[in-house]
Parts: structure tokens; sequence; C-alpha cells
């Protein structure tokens, strides 16, 4: 039957959405909700291999305030109406601003874009959702308060509170970002605030200082689960160190990533290498500047003999591993001494300082994510195979030089079975790696698009079988990795929505989280 809609909410009839929507107009205004499809298009733009009408919401509604948060988490109640909030949309290879499932209304939240609080002291701040990196980094600026940040690859056009509640990474000494995030306030699905840690505390002071408060830690459960919508988020800020050396380490064998982590694992341990380090695969840094069809117009995975010439043509390495000292100039001279021994004892690895890789603009762009700048250059991937089909594989593996071998000859081994190139880079933390994978493809040729679907696929069902669990992934497979995880720790995700939100009106399937009508589905 025809709506006048580009899409209904599951289990909604034309009617009861035509209610809910009557009423967010009353509380947010004409122009803040969103029903006309030429409007929708933005929130509709998916960059996964999945179609775009499995993604299609009903409408969107852009709440400025708690209060309106609040008013419109009651009227989605009243009509049983899901929404699907988002901060600001730009987690590409995850799912963008498009919900996890048809019909679903989008909750935009990027007219909630105060920062509340900068304390150059205590080097913390307050923030609403919808705050950007770059927003942010020009307050730093324009106050001239000398702190960094630490954002991930998209910098300026994403936000702290979306990348820190989705567990992303950066790469500064803080760039595990949820690690050093610190209070929350949360709009529970009954309209209820919740702030966590001391901010629960009537006058306290300390919600952005002491992360624990009393009792249970509650905060983890709002990351990566759809248990409220969160309108405030603390974070700790670096202080800008006196000292700061980028230097990369470039590999000219593949297989030399073995001698990378176990050169770096001990450093990093240690906090030698306090921050973040990158080991970027060449096709990584190649296609950031390179576009594939200039240099390769045959068919399937780009030849390795091809790979290995535009290494040499563009002086980058097979591997490339950044890193930075961060301190004072004498502790930094101490620590480059003890990374250069580190190196020259491996007997692999051409080390390389700022002053002499020179004016390179892939080491630029390096430099500046380590040190919380603001630069955009790694979006270039997306012009490698062109098409606009991306579509991030996140597998977690120990920081072991094996484990990194083990996980790159997998990937390899599935992404030539499609025809997909290797893209890749590991970001090593302290004991861990996050081995990131973004499958480019044509998103306008049919026939790719489900070569990727299935290449993802088998993806994730290979590398779950072999106990590498994805520590994040895009919305068209979210229930398939809750299922990976086994039935014990979904039957637990389930019991905790179910009890916070029964009717299920916050971002259903979210993490594979589902709730309904008071029932488990």
């Amino acid at each position: 039957m025809s709506s006048k809609y580009i899409a209904l909410p599951k289990g909604v009839s034309e009617k009861s959405f035509d209610a809910a929507i009557k009423e967010y107009r009353a509380i947010l205004g004409e122009a803040n909700v969103i029903v006309a499809e030429e409007l929708l298009v933005s929130y509709n733009k998916i960059m996964i291999p999945d179609e775009d009408e499995h993604h299609t919401p009903s409408a969107a509604i852009c709440p400025s305030s708690v209060e309106e948060v609040q008013r419109c988490l009651a009227v989605c109640n009243k009509y049983k109406v899901p929404v699907w909030p988002v901060s600001t949309g730009r987690n590409f290879g995850y799912g963008t601003t498009a919900p996890a499932n048809r019909g679903q209304v989008v909750m935009d939240l990027r007219r909630m874009n105060r920062i509340l609080e900068v304390d150059a002291e205590l080097c913390t701040c307050l923030l609403e959702p919808g705050v950007t990196y770059q927003q942010l980094y020009d307050y730093l600026q324009e106050h001239k308060i000398p702190l960094w940040l630490s954002c991930p690859a998209p910098s300026s056009i994403v936000g702290p509170v979306g990348n820190a509640l989705d567990r992303g990474v950066g790469y500064t000494p803080y760039g595990e970002h949820f690690l050093f995030s610190c209070g929350m306030e949360v709009v529970m699905p009954n309209g209820d605030i919740l702030r966590t840690g001391m901010g629960s505390l009537p006058g306290s002071n300390t919600a952005q200082v002491f992360k624990w408060g009393y009792g249970p830690y509650l905060d983890g459960i709002f990351t990566q689960s759809n248990y409220g919508v969160v309108t405030k988020m603390g974070f700790w800020l670096l202080p800008a160190p006196p000292a700061f050396k980028p230097f990369v380490i470039r590999y000219q064998d593949e297989a030399d990533i073995v001698q990378a982590v176990e050169t770096l694992r001990p450093l990093r341990i240690a906090n030698i290498v306090p921050n973040a380090v990158v080991i970027v695969h060449a096709l990584w840094e190649l296609g950031s500047m390179l576009k594939r069809a200039e240099h390769f117009d045959g068919t399937g995975t780009i030849p390795d003999s091809v790979v290995r010439r535009l290494v040499k043509e563009n002086n980058v390495g097979m591997w490339n591993v950044y890193c930075g000292l961060y301190g004072s100039p004498e502790q930094v001279e101490v620590n480059w001494k003890i990374v250069q021994g580190a190196v020259k004892a491996s007997g692999k690895g051409e080390l390389l300082t700022q002053e002499q890789v020179g004016d390179d603009p892939v080491f630029k762009y390096r430099a500046d994510l380590m040190q919380g700048k603001m630069n955009m250059r790694e979006m270039g991937l997306y012009n490698w195979r062109g098409g606009g089909g991306s579509c991030w594989f996140a597998p977690v593996s120990q920081a072991r030089g094996s484990e990194t071998l083990k996980q790159m000859a997998m990937a390899k081994t599935i992404l030539d079975k499609y025809g997909f190139d290797y893209v890749a880079e590991f970001i090593v933390g302290w004991r861990d790696m996050h081995h990131i994978v973004d499958l480019l493809f044509d998103r306008t040729d049919p026939q790719q698009m489900k070569a990727a679907k299935a290449c993802f696929g088998e993806l994730l069902e290979e590398f779950s079988k072999a106990g590498y669990g994805t520590y994040r992934v895009n919305t068209a497979f979210m229930d398939k990795v809750a299922d990976y995880y086994g039935p014990v720790k979904r039957d637990v995700n389930r019991k905790i929505k179910l009890a916070l939100d029964p009717n299920g009106i916050i971002a259903p399937g979210k993490s594979g989280i589902w709730a309904t009508g008071g029932k488990v589905i």
C-alpha cells in the first residue's frame, strides 16, 4: 500500500506515524522534522555493501537540547516509534547516518553542538554530541589553551562523543578514546537523566576528573549500545608537550611486519613510545594519493609486482610504522636513543625523522594526526578504486608479530578470492592490535556490490573461527557479529535492553541488541 512517507517504522501504522510527526513538530518546529524524500537523501547515503532501501529512514528529527530529546523520546514511547541517534554521522565504513533498519527515525544530534566547559588546568572538557574535532580544535586555538586532542583519521568532520561511544581510536598518547573519557549525561528511554560516575552527586565538581563514582561503573554499557541517548560527555585532553618528535620506520618486505611488531611492542608497553602506533601497508599509503586505474587496468586483485613498483616509485615502504616521542627535550632525546638502539638491533627497517623525509605530504599527514591536528588527506583512499564503496573490517589480535602475519595472510587470501585489494593498517595499543582493512569497491557495479558483501561476510566468518573478534562493524552485519560472541553475551545484552527500554525505541538492532513489546526477539 502506498504511503506519503518513503518508509514507515516497522509495526507503526501511517495514522500513528502522522500523529507522532505532528507531536515532533510541536516540540522541534517544522524545519527540524524532516520527512520529504529529497531532504532525507543525506540520511540514506551509505558506503557499505548493502542495498540503500534496507537503511531508508522514515524521517529525521533534530533536537537542540536535552529537554527536546526527552520530549521526543516520550513521543517515541507513546507511538512505539524507533529512533536511531547519530552525532555527526561520519563513520563512513561503518554505516554513516543511515539507520540500521528500514523505517527507523534518525535522531540527528548535530544541533547539540556546545562546548560546555574546558578546564585548562585540569586538562578536561565537557561536550555535547554535535561538537566536531575541528570545532574543539578551533576553540583551543582561539583561546590559546595549550591542550592537544586525539582524533581519528576523518578528524575535522567527526566528533569526540560519537567516536568514543563507538570505541574509536586515534594516534596520540590518548588514542584509546573511551579510556580517556570521563563522565556522561544520558537520557534514558523513559526520559530520566542519568549522570554517570561522580556526576550523579548533586553539586559535584569532580565528574570530569574521577571516572568511577560509587557502585557499579555504568559508562561502558552506553558504548556500542542502544540503552540511552548520550547528551554530554567529558574527556581528558593531553597537555601540549614541550617537545614532540615524529618518526617513521619503513620496511621493504611484507614479512618484515613480524620484526616491526616485535621491535615496537616492548617500547609501547614500556611507554617509551607512548602513542598509538600505526603500521600502514603500502596500498593504504599509495591509495590516499593515487588512482588504481592509472597504474593497473586488469581485473581482480592488483598484483604484488605492481605494488612493489609503486612502492619504489613513490618512496614509501611496504610497511610504514609511524610513532611519536613526547615530553621534555631531555626525555625525548633519551627515548630517541632507545628507539634507535631497538631498530638497529632488529636488523631491519629504515628509521627516518621529519628532517630526513623533508616535505613529504604523507609523513606530514601522520605527524599531524599524532599531535591532534586536523588533516583529511586519508579520505583520498576513496579515489583509489572509486565508486563510493567502503566497508571497514576491524579484527583485533594480540600485539605479536606472528599474529600480524597470520591475519594479513588470511585477509589477503579472502580478498583475492573476490578480486579486492589488501588496503590495511594495524594500530598497536599497549598489548593489542586493531587490524583495519578498508574493503574498497564500486557501489555502482552490481557485481562488485555482491562480491563485496560476500567477501565481508567470509572475512567475519573465517576470522571469528580463528578466534579474532571484530571490535566494531557496519550496520548490515551487526547481528552476525553478535552471534559470533555467543548466546550468553547476547542474552545479557537483551535483558539489559528489556529492563531499560521495554518498548525497544532506541536504535533497535544496534550491536545486535533487540527488544520489542517487552519480549526478546
